[in-house]
């Protein structure tokens, strides 16, 4: 028995390696084909918002090319890269956002072998800067404006010229054309224009198609459109020089008077232009509307011979709130503007605060200054002008300028670049070049023209940095970026 048990273990054995033998053989241990290696002392590099150089360290076994994937990463042209350290410079962030990019490394032989160092670059934390308006419904465009009258003078002073595309000294209404575009070959960055034919008794003229027509024009190039007001007087039927009654204002404000009620019929049609004043985009254009301009001088009916302090200023303000409030005209911004011509020393800024209807009630602060060649007087007007919108926080500029007849050969780079410096203003505005067509004795122009002598001086004020022509001025009608307006 027990050799039976001895064969049937045996065969039981045996039977296990024959089937053992026929199984499939363990597998090899598997050796990696690829042995590159890459990896980074950091995969993720922070820095701050000012431009900053910072480095990424690399270990890696095999050739590798480096993709910045921003455009505001640079690789740093001081220093070597080496296979071991890459250097970069982060540029400065300009905005108040955080922003993160990708720098990619790549096997030179097999672009799909790829790995990413992740740079984050901080927001830059400049302060919003908060300017105060008239018209707190002002549409956005009109805030912009402002926001952007402001801004522009830290690059400059836009030129302007009154009239300029609507008139030149030989020529009369001819789309397209301009006396500073024929000479430097750009338009001014300012269009200054008359309101006052649209609102008072001469409502009527055909001229007034023209007057649309080429604020339609400056809008659609971007350019900023200024308005003045040489109104007709309401009580006698003189024009805006007729100072023979000092009762004007006075019933203006009077409920029930003659004067009163034609004058709010003017404000209505000023009211109906600007409300139907738009832009190719629907939009309403905004306006720096320049009312009652030079009050220092008598010879307005709105001007010092003729009214009180106290009259001016309730004359102003009645005639803002009859717009923005009564009238709902929110597309304006208001500008005052006193006659400064001469050297004031002392009284300087006084003179620029001459009768000021309030901080609530002023956007934009202008002068009228025809100081010729009077360069002290000039120099002395625009440092103080300067200070006073950086005391009110209000942009401010010249709002009109020049030298009727001047014959200067170096009017421009004398008498206007040299006297304005870099002081921090908005606008330097030229009186009108009147249509005189064969005239040649009727000397009414303040302004170049094709064959005047200051043609080459012009052009030189037109390549200063901080001469700012229409094609030189930034998006004017969109809010820039850290800036409110309350």
């Amino acid at each position: 028995m027990r050799k039976e048990m001895n064969t049937i273990l045996s065969l039981f054995a045996l039977v296990g390696v024959l089937v053992s033998s026929c199984g499939k053989p363990e597998p090899d241990p598997v050796v990696p084909s690829d042995t590159r290696h890459m990896s980074f002392a950091k995969d993720a590099v922070e820095v701050g918002y000012a431009e900053t150089g910072f480095s990424v360290s690399v270990d890696a076994n095999f050739d590798y090319s480096v993709d910045i994937q921003a455009d505001w990463i640079v690789a740093d042209p001081a220093r070597t890269s080496t296979s071991s350290t890459q250097y970069f410079i982060a540029l400065a962030n300009e905005t108040t956002s955080s922003r993160s990019a990708k720098i990619r490394f790549a096997d030179k032989k097999d672009r799909y072998f790829a790995k990413d160092v992740t740079v984050t670059q901080a927001a830059n934390p400049v302060e919003k800067v908060t300017l105060k308006i008239v018209d707190k419904d002002a549409t956005d465009e009109t805030k912009a404006l402002l926001a952007n009258l402001w801004a522009i003078a830290d690059k400059g002073w836009m030129f302007g010229h009154h009239d300029d595309l609507w008139y030149g000294r030989y020529w009369y209404d001819e789309a397209g054309n301009s006396d500073t575009k024929a000479v430097c070959g750009d338009y001014p960055g300012v269009f200054s224009v008359d309101f006052a034919e649209i609102m008072d008794d001469r409502h009527g003229s055909s001229a007034n198609a023209i007057r649309r027509r080429v604020i339609l024009e400056a809008r659609e190039r971007g350019e900023v459109i200024l308005a003045c007001i040489h109104i007709n007087n309401p009580k006698t039927g003189g024009d805006s020089w007729d100072n023979s009654s000092k009762d004007v204002v006075k019933e203006i404000l009077t409920a029930g008077t003659a004067t009163r009620t034609k004058y709010l019929t003017w404000l209505d049609r000023c009211a109906d232009f600007a409300n139907n004043l738009k832009d190719s985009r629907g939009k309403l254009i905004p306006v720096i509307f320049r009312m009652y301009h030079e009050h220092t001088q008598g010879w307005s009916w709105w001007g010092s011979s003729c009214t009180t302090a106290s009259e001016f200023v309730e004359f102003w303000q009645f005639t803002v709130k009859y717009l923005r409030d009564t009238k709902g005209v929110h597309n304006f911004l208001y500008a005052v503007s006193p006659q400064m011509d001469a050297n004031y020393g002392d009284g300087t800024k006084d003179r620029l605060l001459f009768r000021w209807p309030g901080d609530d009630w002023v956007d934009f602060i202008g002068m009228d200054c025809y100081h010729g060649t009077n360069d002290d007087a000039f120099q002395s007007n625009v440092k103080a002008l300067e200070a006073l919108s950086l005391e009110k926080k209000k942009p401010c500029g010249v709002t009109e300028d020049g030298k009727e007849s001047f014959t200067e050969t170096d009017f421009w780079t004398r008498h206007v670049v040299a006297p304005v410096g870099d002081r921090r203003i908005s606008l330097v505005t030229m009186w009108r070049n009147k249509y005189v067509g064969n005239n040649e004795s009727d000397k009414h122009y303040y302004s170049v023209y094709p064959g005047h002598p200051s043609e080459d001086d012009f052009r030189k004020m037109y390549n200063e940095p901080r001469s700012l022509f229409s094609r030189d001025l930034p998006d004017m009608y969109t809010l820039p970026e850290g800036y409110e307006i309350k």
